[in-house]
Parts: structure tokens; sequence; C-alpha cells
């Protein structure tokens, strides 16, 4: 009874969407001036607005540069190594 009874109302719904079909949508009689013009004065308000806003940036700030570091330095150098098979070189980092 459950099942048919849920069949049914599934038929309805289904039925009852294909029945209200909606009207196209009509621009009033094709008359499209107001809505051209209110568009166009709406644009000049904004951009000039925008226009004439105030620049977002800030005047010039003192920045403090960070210390150098505490030990003395890093520099890369060539270093021969002997891998097994003959002598290597690669660049190693050394600080003092």
């Amino acid at each position: 009874m459950n099942k048919t009874i849920a069949a049914l109302v599934a038929v309805t719904t289904i039925a009852g969407s294909l029945v209200s079909v909606t009207p196209p949508a009509k621009a009033g009689d094709g008359n499209v001036a107001a809505g051209v013009a209110a568009g166009l004065i709406g644009g000049a308000l904004v951009g000039g607005a925008i226009a004439s806003s105030r620049p977002a940036y800030g005047g010039p700030v003192y920045v403090v540069e960070p210390p150098p570091p505490a030990y003395g330095g890093c520099y890369w150098q060539r270093q021969r190594y002997w891998d097994g098979y003959g002598w290597v070189i690669r660049p190693v980092r050394v600080c003092y």
C-alpha cells in the first residue's frame, strides 16, 4: 500500500511539473531604452566615484634593516673527494 501511494505521488508530481509551463519572457514590448539609460547613468555615477577616490597607498616609512648574522659568513668552495671509483669534485658550503 505504501509503495502504491509513493508511486502515485511521484507520478502526480512529475505530471504536474510537465503541465505547468511558464510563458516565455518578454522585454515589455521591446521598450529597453529605460534600461539602457539607467545602465549608462549608473555606470557614470560609479565610474565617477571610483575615479575621484583617494589613492590606497600610504606615505614613506622608515624600515630597519635586519642585523648581520652572528657568524662570520659562508661561501661555496670546490672540494674533491674519493668516492671509491675515482676523484669527484663537488661544491661545498663552508661557514666560519
